[in-house]
């Protein structure tokens, strides 16, 4: 009984450093990106989820009071469940209460709330975010954040989204499925997307019977690639989706030099 009692605690030990830490232990990813000539720093957070995150609004916030980014992007995900908009909000504040403008686009997750979505919505724009629905903003007269909407449920816009962009005038996409990069024929300056969490279970002989999309399919699911029209990046995310817990991908904030 004891040698029973001896291995099942080794197990669960085991089994909580390899699949619970992982989620617990948020790594700041540095990017340096300098061929965009922007000199802005963009801190990005992907794929919350509140429903099953270990991170904390408090965490995020020690983080961006630590890093002092110039802009905060959010790529998606925030949460699919209306019982959870009260935790979507106190990250929302959380995020909002640095002073520092705060960007986001919906995740496919999001859409799952249905006609729920405006609350989620009227909470993010109440909390001082401006949501990006296939469209764009201009900031500081330099450059525009242009805000495409989830590719994955088929809501993306990519005209719509860059309608109003001048001729020659750098852009930064916010996205959730990095997979619209595939699509995208526009010159962009740098894409951010979140979605595919690193495959969260990071076991690459595995992903061939996973369909997300044609990235995964080409073994890329995380970090800096380019395409012919531009950079994009693609954050392993704070969040879980179905199962909390990760195998070999830790939980991660960026840090974009621009």
């Amino acid at each position: 009984m004891m040698v029973w009692m001896i291995i099942l605690l080794i197990v669960a030990v085991a089994a909580y450093v390899l699949l619970i830490v992982p989620t617990r232990w948020l790594r700041i990813e540095h990017v340096r990106y300098p061929e965009a000539k922007l000199g802005i720093r963009i801190l990005q957070i992907s794929d919350i989820h509140v429903e099953r995150t270990r991170i904390t609004p408090n965490k995020l916030k020690q983080v961006i009071d630590t890093l002092r980014p110039d802009y905060i992007c959010v790529t998606g995900d925030f949460t699919e469940k209306l019982a959870y908009i009260p935790k979507v909000k106190r990250f929302a504040e959380a995020l909002a209460s640095s002073g520092i403008p705060v960007y986001a686009v919906l995740g496919n997750h999001d859409y799952r709330l249905k006609h729920n979505l405006p609350k989620l919505v009227n909470l993010l724009t109440s909390s001082g975010i401006r949501v990006l629905v296939n469209e764009s903003v201009l900031v500081e007269g330099r450059f525009r954040f242009v805000g495409i909407d989830d590719y994955c449920t088929r809501r993306s816009r990519i005209g719509a989204a860059f309608q109003e962009v001048e001729p020659n005038m750098p852009t930064v996409i916010l996205t959730h499925d990095p997979n619209v990069a595939l699509v995208i024929r526009l010159p962009f300056t740098y894409l951010m997307a979140g979605h595919l969490h690193g495959m969260q279970f990071n076991i690459p002989p595995l992903f061939r019977f996973v369909n997300k999309g044609g990235l995964v399919g080409a073994g890329i699911t995380k970090g800096l690639h380019h395409t012919r029209y531009g950079a994009f990046y693609i954050s392993k995310g704070i969040g879980q989706s179905g199962i909390n817990a990760r195998f070999l991908v830790r939980s991660e904030v960026t840090l974009h030099e621009l």
